[in-house]
């Protein structure tokens, strides 16, 4: 009986010690992927996985330096390694979903994103899938996962952003300029809601005031090439072809 409590007491010694070794490889990794040692890292995750390959983060934490180094094929087999483990782990959908859009698989990054976001119903996740949707010119369907967004976070300035532009592709450039307002009385040195006003004033032929828009912009930052072109464009319907041609020139 005495040798049998010895050894199982070894055993338990020698599990708690591979788990922490397991543990340290995973932290070793994740220092050199801060400082963005990708290659480093992923000798030391590949140590832990090696170690303890039901340990999921450490299948997480690779693919996410397979990843970074453009190893798609072999990062999409990381996450899935770590989601047979536990299908829960937000990191990897959020990760699976990173590698196809780096892969232009605009679909299978838009299944992974619905997936983290089953799991965690958070903004973050809920502004990856309208993104997704929208970089696909799913705007009315876009604009349903902004709400669900901004219905966690009615001040969440990137979902206000993204809802407008889906809003002015869609032809509500009104209900658009308001939430470019908005942004712009919480963050008046948010050159992008200004450009994007001036877009949406231009779409109601208010050429002045666009330009105004196009002009704040500007000022914020002089070489915002986005402002810069839409301010020559407004400035040639408004038959100002001196002050355009002295933008076209330099751009």
């Amino acid at each position: 009986m005495k040798v049998l409590i010895a050894a199982l007491g070894l055993l338990v010694l020698c599990a708690a010690c591979m788990a922490e070794e397991t543990e340290y490889f995973d932290w070793k990794g994740g220092k050199l992927y801060d400082a963005k040692n990708y290659t480093g890292a992923l000798v030391y995750f590949e140590k832990a996985v090696n170690q303890d390959p039901n340990y999921p983060d450490s299948w997480i934490h690779m693919g996410n330096a397979q990843k970074a180094l453009k190893e798609y094929n072999e990062s999409l087999q990381s996450y899935a390694k770590a989601l047979k483990i536990d299908n829960k782990k937000t990191a990897a959908w959020v990760g699976m979903s990173d590698t196809y859009v780096a892969l232009k698989d605009s679909a299978n990054a838009s299944m992974a994103a619905a997936k983290a976001t089953e799991v965690e119903p958070s903004k973050g996740n809920w502004l990856r899938e309208g993104n997704l949707q929208q970089s696909q010119g799913m705007f009315a369907e876009s604009v349903a996962k902004y709400d669900e967004a901004l219905n966690l976070d009615p001040t969440y300035k990137d979902a206000m952003y993204k809802k407008g532009l889906s809003l002015m592709a869609t032809g509500d450039s009104v209900k658009a300029m308001a939430l470019f307002d908005k942004i712009l009385e919480a963050d008046p040195n948010n050159k992008a809601a200004y450009n994007a006003k001036g877009v949406a004033l231009e779409a109601n032929g208010k050429y002045v005031e666009a330009l105004q828009a196009y002009e704040k912009a500007l000022e914020i930052d002089p070489g915002f090439s986005q402002a810069l072109n839409n301010k020559m464009h407004v400035l040639l319907v408004l038959k100002k072809q001196n002050e355009a041609m002295q933008i076209f020139v330099k751009i």
